[in-house]
């Protein structure tokens, strides 16, 4: 094979994070690796950290935690369906974020508003309840 279609030996994570389109840009990629939303191993890095086959990332996007294991290197940002094949999201994390899905759903995560406001005496006992007056 020639050089060019031959994959790349070792990529940086955030260059590697942006080609399997899970950042819009590499900076943003970098912020999200720097801002410790992302860990490499278990452990917080650093967005020059070249990126191998086999390492588990941990990633943080809103209210969703992914977990996925690195399949291939790519340096170069693809279509969607081949950037997918980059990486394979753990089981566990999958079902995890499928739970945390159906209790967002459901507003138990989200503490979900009372109809009506608490009364003077409601009011008296969460502020008892909060001090641990009881």
């Amino acid at each position: 094979m020639d050089q060019k279609h031959q994959p790349p030996q070792s990529v940086r994570l955030d260059k590697w994070l942006w080609a399997a389109r899970f950042y819009k840009t590499r900076a943003l990629a970098k912020e999200m690796i720097n801002g410790g939303k992302v860990h490499y191993n278990g452990a917080r890095t650093k967005s020059s950290k070249n990126a191998e086959v086999g390492a588990i990332v941990k990633i943080r996007q809103g209210y969703d935690e992914k977990e996925v294991v690195i399949v291939k290197l790519s340096e170069q940002r693809q279509n969607a369906s081949i950037a997918q094949t980059l990486y394979q999201e753990t089981p566990e994390s999958a079902r995890k974020r499928a739970d945390n899905a159906e209790a967002r759903r459901l507003n138990i995560l989200n503490n979900p508003s009372p109809d009506t406001k608490p009364d003077k005496k409601q009011r008296r006992e969460l502020l008892r309840a909060k001090s641990g007056d009881y």
